[in-house]
């Protein structure tokens, strides 16, 4: 089963007299998955396999000679035709690693970290998370944005442990 979700950010005008400013925000999910970490970050840390598991991805390219660790970057496009930029700015092999996206959302920042940790033999422990600061919305726009950036990492993080259970 995949899932896939869709946002959209509404424009209002100024003649609708909706406050728009900067918001802050976190996102952090959690799951667990029922095999080894060597398995687990053998899939993450494919930096372009994320159509396998990513909801709504068609493709990641690398727009970098470096293919893992930092100073890698990708570019993902969606099935909508939105492209994301995101550049690797830390890595601990086998541990987690922290991107930025630095094209194609509506923040000002984005800095998310995924990280996995053995629970055991082969259950692990996987969180990815973020933080993020909005470009001018409305508080309503940045919550909505948040709600789906949440269900966006969860129904990423069932396809994703669904691919390495089977």
């Amino acid at each position: 089963m995949v899932v896939k979700l869709k946002f959209k950010i509404h424009q209002f005008s100024e003649k609708n007299m909706i406050k728009k400013t900067f918001h802050t925000g976190t996102v952090k999910k959690t799951i667990k998955i029922k095999v080894s970490k060597d398995k687990v970050w053998k899939k993450i840390s494919n930096i372009v396999g994320l159509p396998t598991w990513v909801v709504d991805v068609k493709k990641t390219v690398y727009l970098s000679k470096k293919k893992k660790d930092v100073g890698t970057v990708r570019l993902i496009t969606f099935e909508d035709g939105n492209q994301i930029e995101e550049h690797i700015v830390a890595w601990k092999k086998g541990e987690n690693f922290t991107y930025i996206a630095t094209e194609g959302l509506p923040l000002r920042a984005y800095v998310a970290t995924i990280s996995i940790i053995s629970k055991s033999k082969n259950l692990v422990e996987l969180t990815w998370q973020s933080y993020l600061n909005s470009e001018k919305m409305s508080e309503k726009e940045f919550l909505d944005f948040v709600v789906f950036l949440a269900s966006f990492y969860e129904a990423s993080l069932e396809n994703l442990k669904i691919s390495l259970e089977k």
